[in-house]
């Protein structure tokens, strides 16, 4: 599985930033593709999650209601739409893929995106928001 991201850059707050990750290897009838993020200094944290199958969704609740993640098998692409940015936002962002659809269920379910359950990983985009 190779993933690679595309789209970060230097936004002011309140702007708007999609990024994109082109999945190449993956199956996306199975599997679950997640972007994680990781400022500097901090813990890589899970941000949102999506089963292509049936478009099971899992977003973190410091991005719930801004952001938004969508997929397209056609394309082998995976989307994060990224809203109202604010300067917190301020990380790189990765987007990794494992086969097993159970780390976006157990994020579901309320136990959060964990990184050790994946696999594949991109090396990452920057995302820079200025107050």
């Amino acid at each position: 599985v190779q993933l690679v991201e595309s789209g970060g850059g230097l936004v002011p707050a309140g702007g708007s930033l999609r990024l994109s990750c082109a999945a190449s290897g993956f199956t996306f009838d199975e599997g679950v593709i997640a972007w994680f993020r990781q400022a500097p200094g901090k813990e890589r944290e899970g941000v949102s999650c999506i089963r292509p199958s049936d478009t099971t969704t899992y977003l973190a609740n410091s991005v719930k209601g801004r952001f938004t993640i969508s997929s397209d098998k056609d394309k082998n692409m995976v989307y994060l739409q990224m809203n109202s940015l604010k300067p917190e936002d301020t990380a790189t962002y990765y987007c990794a893929a494992d086969g097993n659809d159970s780390p976006c269920l157990i994020a579901v379910l309320g136990h959060g995106l964990l990184k050790t359950e994946f696999g594949s990983w991109g090396q990452g985009t920057q995302v820079s928001v200025s107050s």
